[in-house]
């Protein structure tokens, strides 16, 4: 069986150019086996981030043939014989080769409330959550951080906007916090304000790219949307959180 030529990028934040492998082939290999094939034969300096190989770390994300993908989970025989090309992820700064630096994401983390109990719950040893909730919160919290819904973001990517929209990955992470029974903050006014939920325009990318099959934007970013309006249009709405004190019980 041939070779499976490979283009992979090489270079830094000062340029680079794709450079051409020929890798041998082996039953089941991904990419990410390629890329260590590269390194063990070719050339050791290859600069690629991995840990698991199990699609949970998210650490391997990069562009294949110009799609976000994880080098983990992209089996080489998909591509029935033709080059593929490795870059990587374009919305974030390039360290080397196929290294970006995504710690603007941290960053954003730290600005998001935690998870805030009331003082009774806090208290309680046992806590009473329906079925139904449970069932909602668990799709937010397989999120492996892999930030390929940052990368393909039109906000994030093609207007860089790392200052005015947190992304989506983010929203999944506000919206895993404000769905949660025994939640008590509402972070409305973070979402309406440095958030820039009012930025993202459900193209439904974000989606498309989650390994996880995560519906971001239906089950995530929308009902974010929708809570950000009430609350800063409805002016009973706002009333009621003034003077109310505890978040509203939400239907979404």
């Amino acid at each position: 069986m041939a070779d499976q030529i490979f283009h992979v990028f090489r270079g830094d934040a000062k340029g680079g150019d794709l450079k051409e492998y020929a890798v041998p082939p082996m039953e089941g290999m991904v990419v990410l086996d390629a890329m260590h094939h590269i390194q063990a034969h070719f050339d050791s300096t290859l600069a690629c981030r991995w840990n698991c190989k199990a699609a949970k770390c998210g650490s391997c994300s990069a562009e294949i043939n110009g799609k976000p993908r994880l080098m983990c989970k992209t089996r080489v025989d998909d591509f029935h014989g033709a080059p593929i090309t490795v870059r990587p992820i374009k919305v974030f700064p390039l360290l080397k080769d196929l290294v970006t630096d995504v710690s603007w994401n941290y960053r954003v983390n730290k600005e998001i409330p935690p998870f805030t109990p009331s003082a009774e719950d806090a208290r309680s040893k046992e806590w009473r959550m329906t079925p139904l909730d449970v069932e909602r919160l668990f799709e937010f919290r397989k999120c492996i951080e892999c930030f390929l819904c940052q990368d393909v973001c039109h906000v994030l990517r093609e207007h860089h906007g790392t200052d005015r929209y947190y992304g989506p990955r983010f929203m999944v992470r506000i919206a895993a916090l404000e769905m949660h029974p025994k939640d008590t903050l509402t972070r409305t006014d973070l979402l309406a304000g440095k958030g820039g939920i009012g930025y993202c325009n459900i193209t439904k990318c974000c989606e498309e790219v989650c390994p996880e099959s995560i519906h971001i934007t239906d089950n995530a970013i929308i009902p974010l949307k929708e809570r950000t309006a009430d609350d800063h249009f409805d002016p009973w709405r706002a009333l009621l959180r003034a003077f109310g004190g505890r978040k509203e019980p939400r239907g979404t």
